[in-house]
């Protein structure tokens, strides 16, 4: 989804559909293009050995080749940035995107999906990432919990208690977005 007028970008990283869900609540509130980052290669479906795969490629620190291309990059002056945490870390995928880019100039504005440990190493990884950039506060929602079988929990209810939490933190970065 985009306008070749906007100024504002998000972008996220899911395999459950946890953090597109609060993208798309970002999306809903505010004037940007979204957009998902997808690697060339999908992750298998099975957890057990996705898990073991990035496990891999954070140790090896791998790099996935992405299908994901923001052609006028430049153009975008806040880009929101969502991501899973993956082993209390960034997904490879996400660290894949930041590096494809210039960030100077940039205003950055992570959100972060959890199975209920917290953003773990998330948002520090990507300040270190996008340096210079400036990096707002970001937001952090639990998700799912794959391990115990339970995925896309953002929904019904609890989609309506994060979009209120989305609210209210869009609200407190007071950044002139709203139209």
């Amino acid at each position: 989804m985009t306008n070749s007028e906007s100024k504002n970008m998000i972008v996220y990283f899911t395999r459950t559909g946890n953090t597109q869900a609060i993208a798309e609540l970002i999306h809903k509130k505010r004037v940007g293009d979204l957009f998902k980052i997808e690697t060339r290669l999908p992750y298998p479906i099975d957890y057990q050995q996705q898990v073991a795969q990035n496990v891999s490629e954070q140790t090896n620190d791998e790099l996935p080749s992405l299908k994901t291309k923001i052609i006028n990059f430049a153009q975008y002056e806040i880009v929101f940035i969502g991501t899973p945490t993956w082993n209390m870390a960034l997904p490879q995928p996400v660290i894949s995107f930041i590096k494809q880019y210039d960030w100077r100039g940039k205003t950055v504005i992570p959100f972060n999906t959890n199975g209920g440990y917290g953003p773990g190493t998330t948002f520090a990884q990507i300040q270190n990432l996008i340096t210079p950039a400036n990096l707002l506060p970001g937001l952090t929602i639990k998700g799912g919990e794959e391990i115990n079988g339970k995925k896309l929990v953002i929904k019904d209810n609890v989609r309506l208690q994060a979009e209120q939490q989305v609210n209210d933190w869009l609200y407190q970065l007071n950044l002139p977005l709203y139209k």
